[in-house]
C-alpha cells in the first residue's frame, strides 16, 4: 500500500497569466525572463518574443499557448533557486481551448487588466474558467502611465467581476471559497517598462518601484506550490503537442505524481481507453525559451517527450504494473463552421507548386485536428469538401489563412452557426458583446446591433466622453460585424464578445443591404470598362486582373446584384477623338483581406483562396442556372 502524504515542491512555481487581447501580456512576460537572464546579455532580444508564429506577430494576437521557463533567485527565494513555469495563454475567446488546457498546467492565474480599458469578455471567460478550476488569482493592473489610465475605477470593476462570477458559480462549484476570491493581491505595473509595485500610482504615472521584484513576491506568496502523494504511481498528463524537425512529435507533459526518465517504459492511456506500452527517447525541460535534454523530472514540472508519434492532447502518461489515467481535458462545443474544399473556381491550379488535391486538404485538416482541442471536422455530401466546426470566426479564419501561406488553395463557404435542437425547437449559440465607443458614435451602434437582433443588457458613461454597451446577440449576427462596426463609429470603436449558451433561433438577420456586382465572363479587367461603371459600385479587382464567369468582382451600390461585362475593350477607330480616356479619375479598388472577405460573402456565394489571391464568388457560375436555382428556391 502507498503511502498518502501530501508533498509541496516549494522551489517551483507553475503559474498562467490571462488577459484581455492586446492588455500587454506577452509584453510583461518579455519583461519577466530580461529581469530573470533567460537571455544572454550580449544577445539581441526581439519584442514579444513568445508570439513566435509569424500571423501572431502580423495581428499583435496570442494564437497558441507556450510555455517558458524563468529562473528566479531574487530576495523573495531566500537564498534558493526557484523555478517559476510560466504559460502565456491567448486573450481572445476564440481560442478557449487553448486557454483551457493552459489552465490545466498550473495552480495559480495573474489575471491582467488595462489601466485604463479594465476587464472585457475575455478577462472574463478566462476567469470563469480559473475560479471553477478554483486555481488563487493575482490582478496586476498593466499600463498605469497610460494618459487616461483610471486605476481605481479599473481596480473596482475587477472587484465587480469576481463577485459577479463568485455568485454565478454557486452552483457549479459549490467549495468556492468567496472570501479568498474577493481577498485578491493587486500589483501596479508597465510591463513595458518592466517596473511594478504594491503601491498604487497616480494616473498616468509609473509605479514608484524600478523592476518586477514586487511580482515576482507575489507570485510565490499567493500561488501555492505544486503538490504531489508521496509514493504514488507516475501520472502526467498531455497538455499541448509540438514538434521538432530531428525529434519528431513532442507531448508536453504536466507531471502530477511520480518521476519520468528517460529511457523509462511507460503506460500510454488513450482516449478511447486503450493502453499501450511506450518507451520514453527523449525528455526535454525548458530554460527561458529554449528546450535541453534531461535525465528525469518529478512532481509538479512541466515537460516535453519524444517518441509517440500519435499521442494526442488530454491522455496520460502512467505506470505500467499500476495504471491511473486522469481525466481527459474537456472544452466547450464550437459554435461556429465554415466549409472547407478543394479550389472549384475556372482559376485553379495556377499558381505553381500550390497544393489542389482533396487528399492533400484532408491531411492538413487532420494534421490540424491533432494539436487544437477545440475544432471540429465533419464530412459533407461532396467527397472533396468538409464541415469546420470551432469556437468563433476569427479562429477558423487564421486555419485558413495558416492554410494558404502553406501553398494550399481552398474553397470556403461563409460562416455558419452550429444550432442545437433543444426541447424540439431550434436554438443558436448566444454571445455576450461588450462595446466601447465615444459618445458621438451612440446611437449608430445602437442601430447596427438592433438589426442583428442585440438587446441592450447595461449601458454606462465613465465620464470621459466613452461610453460603454453590453448586448446579448446571436453569434450569426456577429458574422461580418467588424467591418460594419469599424465603418460606423470610424475605427474609434472597441467591440469583443463572449459565449453565453444557447437561446431560441431569433428569426432571419440581414446582413449586407447592398449587393454584388458579378463578371459574366472571363477574360482581363480593362480600365475602360472600370469607369463606364465606377459611378454605380466599388471594385474589388484591379485593372490587368483576370476574372472569369461569377466571380464577384465589386459591391453594388443598390441592393440586388447585377451581371457586368468588366473586360470591354474601347473599340478603336481610326478617327480621333476630342476627348481622350483619362485615367486619373478611377477610383482604386478596395483590397480585401480573408476575414473581410468572408464576412462580406452571402449564404450564395464562397470566397476562393490560393496562396496569391483571395477572391470571392458565387456557388454557381453560370448565370442561367444562377437565375434557375433562385426561382426554384423562391418557389419553396
Amino acid at each position: 500500500m502507498s503511502d498518502t502524504t501530501i508533498t509541496a515542491r516549494e522551489d517551483l512555481r507553475n503559474v498562467a497569466i490571462v488577459a484581455h487581447v492586446d492588455h500587454g501580456k506577452t509584453t510583461l512576460v518579455n519583461a519577466m525572463l530580461q529581469q530573470t537572464g533567460a537571455f544572454d546579455s550580449h544577445g539581441e532580444t526581439e519584442d514579444r518574443v513568445m508570439d513566435s508564429g509569424e500571423l501572431e506577430r502580423e495581428k499583435g494576437i496570442t494564437i497558441l499557448a507556450k510555455n517558458t521557463t524563468v529562473f528566479y533567485e531574487g530576495p523573495a527565494a531566500k537564498g534558493h533557486k526557484m523555478t517559476m513555469n510560466i504559460i502565456d495563454t491567448p486573450g481572445h475567446a476564440d481560442f478557449g481551448g487553448e486557454v483551457e488546457r493552459g489552465l490545466s498546467m498550473v495552480d495559480g492565474v495573474v489575471l491582467l487588466v488595462d489601466a485604463s480599458e479594465g476587464p472585457l469578455p475575455q478577462t472574463r471567460f478566462v476567469l470563469r474558467k480559473a475560479l471553477v478550476a478554483n486555481l488563487p488569482v493575482i490582478i496586476v493592473v498593466n499600463k498605469t502611465d497610460r494618459a487616461d489610465a483610471r486605476i481605481d475605477g479599473v481596480i473596482s470593476d475587477s472587484m465587480d467581476l469576481l463577485l459577479g462570477l463568485a455568485s454565478d458559480l454557486a452552483d457549479e462549484a459549490p467549495d468556492l471559497d468567496l472570501d479568498k476570491v474577493l481577498n485578491v493581491p493587486i500589483v501596479f505595473a508597465s510591463g513595458k517598462a518592466g517596473f511594478a509595485s504594491v503601491n498604487q500610482p497616480a494616473d498616468g504615472t509609473m509605479p514608484d518601484n524600478e523592476d518586477l521584484e514586487p511580482l515576482f513576491e507575489t507570485i510565490i506568496k499567493h500561488v501555492p506550490a505544486p503538490t504531489y502523494t508521496e509514493g504514488e504511481v507516475l501520472q502526467a498528463h498531455v497538455t499541448n503537442l509540438d514538434a521538432s524537425p530531428f525529434l519528431g512529435r513532442l507531448a508536453l507533459l504536466r507531471i502530477f505524481n511520480g518521476t519520468l526518465r528517460k529511457g523509462q517504459q511507460v503506460a500510454w492511456a488513450r482516449q478511447d481507453g486503450e493502453l499501450k506500452t511506450v518507451k520514453i527517447t527523449e525528455l526535454l525541460a525548458t530554460k527561458g525559451l529554449t528546450r535541453v535534454p534531461a535525465e528525469s523530472a518529478g512532481p509538479g514540472e512541466i515537460v516535453a517527450v519524444a517518441g509517440i508519434e500519435d499521442i494526442m492532447i488530454g491522455e496520460t502518461l502512467t505506470d505500467l504494473e499500476n495504471p491511473k489515467p486522469l481525466p481527459l481535458i474537456t472544452v466547450d462545443p464550437p459554435a461556429i463552421s465554415m466549409t472547407i474544399g478543394i479550389n472549384t473556381s475556372p482559376l485553379a491550379g495556377k499558381v505553381k507548386g500550390a497544393k489542389v488535391t482533396a487528399r492533400q486538404v484532408k491531411d492538413r485538416l487532420d494534421k490540424e485536428l491533432i494539436g487544437n482541442v477545440s475544432l471540429n471536422i465533419l464530412p459533407t455530401e461532396r467527397p472533396d469538401a468538409w464541415e469546420v466546426q470551432g469556437r468563433g470566426e476569427l479562429a477558423l479564419a487564421i486555419l485558413v489563412e495558416q492554410m494558404r501561406r502553406e501553398g494550399f488553395e481552398l474553397t470556403v463557404g461563409k460562416p455558419q452557426v452550429v444550432t442545437k435542437q433543444i426541447d424540439g425547437k431550434l436554438h443558436e449559440p448566444m454571445e455576450h458583446m461588450t462595446i466601447d465607443v465615444p459618445e458621438e458614435y451612440l446611437g449608430a451602434v445602437t442601430q447596427l446591433m438592433a438589426a442583428r437582433k442585440g438587446r441592450m443588457t447595461n449601458m454606462a458613461n465613465h465620464g470621459t466622453g466613452w461610453c460603454r454597451m453590453e448586448f446579448m446577440v446571436p453569434a450569426r449576427g456577429l458574422i461580418g460585424f467588424r467591418t460594419r462596426f469599424l465603418t460606423d463609429t470610424r475605427g474609434a470603436g472597441i467591440a469583443a464578445s463572449l459565449a453565453e449558451g444557447y437561446e431560441p433561433w431569433a428569426g432571419p438577420i440581414e446582413y449586407r443591404t447592398n449587393g454584388s456586382i458579378v463578371a459574366d465572363r472571363s477574360g482581363v479587367v480593362t480600365p475602360f470598362a472600370m469607369i463606364k461603371l465606377q459611378e454605380r459600385m466599388s471594385f474589388f479587382v484591379a485593372p490587368t486582373s483576370e476574372v472569369y464567369e461569377g466571380m464577384i468582382v465589386g459591391e453594388n451600390s443598390r441592393a440586388d446584384d447585377m451581371d457586368v461585362n468588366i473586360t470591354r475593350e474601347k473599340q478603336l477607330t481610326n478617327m480621333r477623338a476630342a476627348s481622350s480616356d483619362t485615367f486619373e479619375n478611377m477610383t482604386p479598388p478596395r483590397n480585401l483581406t480573408l476575414e473581410e472577405s468572408l464576412e462580406f460573402a452571402r449564404e450564395d456565394e464562397c470566397v476562393e483562396v490560393t496562396p496569391e489571391a483571395i477572391r470571392i464568388r458565387k456557388l454557381i457560375l453560370n448565370a442561367g442556372d444562377r437565375a434557375k436555382s433562385n426561382r426554384a428556391r423562391a418557389k419553396n
